[in-house]
């Protein structure tokens, strides 16, 4: 008999003791939707975010995605969020979807622009900037791989011997290449 007590005691310990795991797991997180106006934006694509999402600037979470529906007119991805009201947004503010990481959650971020007035309850972000697909990316630097592999110089080449990747160049448009050297024993030429 004394033993079915020991198991009952331990196994109500055992609850307790997570049921406070639980407890701290909640306070700690930003889970908590935020409630606060009302603003909403249109994006190309919205992959990867989801109501209840955060809303976030600089990091920090300052508002929840409260709803995502198509505009059957333009077929734009519309998003409503709702931010805290003692964050006030100036007009010419930026929205975009970016990840936690290269396999991250993604979420809504907020870059403040620097316009005098400020968006109000129920206002529209006119700027917004959709994610970055990883999968097209890689598929894009998979395919100008393989034309620059043909051969020839009309189809992949960029003209001096290097394969394009079909990314932007990081040389500047009309700036001349040096010639490169060792810096080993080079006079000036007079």
């Amino acid at each position: 008999m004394s033993r079915n007590i020991i198991e009952t005691v331990m196994g109500a310990v055992v609850l307790v003791i997570a049921a406070v795991f639980l407890f701290f797991a909640y306070s700690t997180s930003q889970v908590r939707a935020v409630t606060g106006y009302e603003l909403t934006a249109k994006f190309d694509r919205i992959e990867g975010i989801r109501e209840g999402g955060d809303v976030r600037i600089s990091g920090i979470k300052v508002g929840s995605i409260v709803s995502e529906m198509l505009d059957p007119s333009t077929f734009l991805a519309v998003v409503k969020m709702s931010v805290d009201p003692t964050i006030k947004l100036p007009s010419d503010s930026v929205a975009e979807i970016l990840s936690n990481g290269l396999l991250g959650d993604k979420y809504l971020a907020i870059v403040p622009g620097a316009a005098d007035d400020t968006l109000k309850p129920g206002g529209v972000i006119k700027f917004t900037q959709s994610p970055m697909s990883l999968e097209n990316l890689i598929g894009q630097y998979i395919f100008s791989q393989g034309q620059s592999k043909k051969g020839d110089d009309s189809s992949g080449q960029s003209g001096k011997g290097q394969p394009s990747t079909g990314l932007p160049s990081l040389t500047q448009p009309g700036s001349e290449e040096q010639p490169k050297s060792d810096g080993a024993g080079e006079k000036p030429k007079q």
